[in-house]
């Protein structure tokens, strides 16, 4: 297969939230963008952590039975993120994800987010491509 990199497939069209987003409002954001993660960001634009589904299951829970939301992204959110760079190789991530149990990872380019790259978006290309 010729070189491809996750740069020409990632997703750039994406929400970022900062560790003192209210939490509810930061669930809010992920279920109306459809969105599976978001990248957590400080006022520099530097990765932080990120924001999953799985990680907004606990505070909605807590807001279901006790009609209350508390918290911010920051006490939610997981700090150590695995991340791939803009120029690494589509092969390369998609042996990442064999190896990870997570379905999306922040790319990065220049030591900023430049987008997600999701377990799907490699798995069409190798299924278009392979």
């Amino acid at each position: 297969m010729t070189e491809y990199h996750i740069g020409a497939i990632m997703r750039t069209d994406i929400i970022t939230l900062t560790a003192e987003t209210p939490i509810r409002r930061a669930v809010a954001v992920l279920v109306d963008a459809k969105a599976a993660a978001a990248p957590v960001v400080d006022d520099n634009g530097n990765l932080i952590g990120i924001l999953t589904q799985k990680d907004c299951f606990r505070p909605a829970l807590h807001a279901s039975y006790h009609r209350e939301w508390t918290g911010r992204v920051a006490d939610f959110m997981s700090p150590k993120v695995v991340c791939v760079d803009v120029t690494d190789e589509v092969i390369a991530i998609a042996e990442m994800f064999v190896k990870e149990p997570h379905r999306v990872f922040p790319v990065i380019e220049a030591g900023q987010v430049a987008g997600l790259i999701h377990r799907s978006d490699v798995l069409a290309f190798l299924t278009r491509f392979g």
